[in-house]
């Protein structure tokens, strides 16, 4: 059979499986199996698949993986939820829009110390949503602010899906964590822009402002935040200059995150065992994933595809914008369908030879593959967010997706910025790591 044939039938094939309620992970492993019976010399796909699966899952990379999920898992059963509103909303009393500029802001903060966006999403919108609503806020953006912003928690690192990009992509890590710094500081910079002209443009929309504090009383106010913005610091600072891998910052990450859930009186055996538990499940999931994405990419690898599909898109002689266009498209396509793990560890075998053929830098793309997964976070119908709002708000997906809209073209708007300005990126990379 031709390969484009073949490929079409693989693709065919995950889908009916996919569609039929099948685990991710076993439909990407009986893909990889059917796609090596096409592969000549008799391979025997079952050794392919034993040895595949141990050397991948075997990876000392991916020990940073439950590590910074712990981290998230701790601190979310923490006060830091409760502590997040009242400590930043004095600061935000000038800006047009005020108090809800610490949807985004709370969002950028725990994503800093969670790495997942539902659960960003889940514990911004527990605390902000009732303050938002009590104060006269408006519902729609309020809605589509944290919708957004809740997808700060993939971007901000650590990150869970950065780290499963770059074991995917064979690149490093830190590289990967430092180049998501400034990308995360202009995603957050255009939602607060958003809320803020549209405040302008609708002040009847917008409560009075609330009374006034003086400088000691809003330092008073922020107390409570200084253990967690000194464990961001300090796994910040540590990645930077490179005094400890990915994995030992995860490590000291789970150990500040300990000691602040010991300091803040809400370190139980219960809380404990629940945090232990959740990353257990969250880490055999994507582990599972992972380790049948590794098996369906040597598969591909065997009959050549990914090969022959760069070369193909190489003789288009595509312009770079003109690809990024492309690509963006079909993720925005895939998201509508699938989760931003399952969009990664499903694609990677495939885009990865294509846009390295293209020229492209595998940190800048890893931080590009981000923001489209976040579009995918706001995207119906099984955009994660959007089920965990509409769960909180108590409001129909159709109301949470529409405000949701904006939120998610600005995401585009970002995309378009890195692609024309990619320095944007790999600044920080490139000083912590010069050639």
């Amino acid at each position: 059979m031709e390969l484009i044939e073949i490929s079409g039938l693989l693709l065919l094939l995950l889908a009916v499986l996919l569609a039929g309620g099948v685990w991710i992970a076993i439909a990407l492993m009986a893909c990889g199996w059917v796609g090596m019976q096409f592969v000549g010399g008799g391979i025997p796909a079952g050794s392919v698949l034993a040895t595949t699966i141990w050397g991948n899952s075997a990876s000392w990379t991916l020990a940073a993986l439950p590590l910074f999920i712990w981290m998230g898992e701790i601190l979310f059963r923490t006060r830091l939820s409760e502590e997040m509103f009242r400590g930043l909303a004095p600061w935000l009393n000038w800006l047009p829009g005020r108090l809800m500029h610490v949807n985004v802001l709370a969002c950028g903060i725990f994503g800093s110390v969670s790495g997942s966006s539902a659960a960003t999403c889940a514990t911004v919108a527990k605390i902000a949503l009732p303050e938002l609503k009590k104060r006269g806020y408006d519902d729609m953006v309020s809605l589509g602010s944290l919708a957004g912003a809740g997808t700060l928690g993939i971007l901000i690192p650590p990150s869970i899906t950065m780290v499963v990009y770059a074991v995917a992509a064979n690149v490093s890590i830190i590289q990967i964590f430092l180049a998501g710094f400034l990308p995360g500081l202009l995603v957050m910079a255009l939602y607060s822009g958003y809320i803020a002209v549209w405040s302008l443009l609708n002040p009847a929309k917008s409560p009075p402002p609330e009374p006034a504090m003086s400088f000691r009383e809003k330092l008073r106010e922020s107390t409570n935040l200084i253990p967690v913005a000194l464990l961001i610091a300090l796994v910040f600072l540590t990645l930077l200059l490179g005094w400890a891998t990915a994995t030992e910052c995860a490590a000291w990450g789970v150990l500040g995150s300990l000691a602040i859930a010991w300091w803040s009186g809400s370190l139980s055996w219960d809380s404990f065992w629940k945090s232990v538990m959740g990353t257990t499940r969250i880490t055999c999931m994507i582990m599972l994933i992972l380790a049948g994405a590794s098996f369906m990419s040597t598969s591909m690898a065997y009959t050549g595809i990914p090969q022959a599909l760069a070369a193909w898109v190489d003789s288009l002689h595509l312009s770079p914008y003109a690809l990024i266009a492309a690509l963006t498209i079909m993720y925005i396509l895939l998201g509508t369908a699938l989760d931003g793990i399952s969009m990664i560890v499903l694609t990677t075998a495939v885009v990865i030879p294509m846009v390295k053929t293209a020229g492209f830098d595998l940190i800048w793309f890893g931080i590009f593959l981000i923001l489209v997964v976040e579009m995918a976070e706001v995207s119906p119908p099984v955009g994660f967010n959007l089920f965990v709002l509409q769960t909180m708000s108590g409001k129909d997906s159709n109301t949470v997706a529409l405000a949701s809209l904006p939120f998610f073209f600005l995401l585009v708007v970002a995309v378009a910025i890195i692609t024309v300005f990619p320095s944007i990126v790999m600044l920080l990379p490139q000083m912590a790591f010069p050639d």
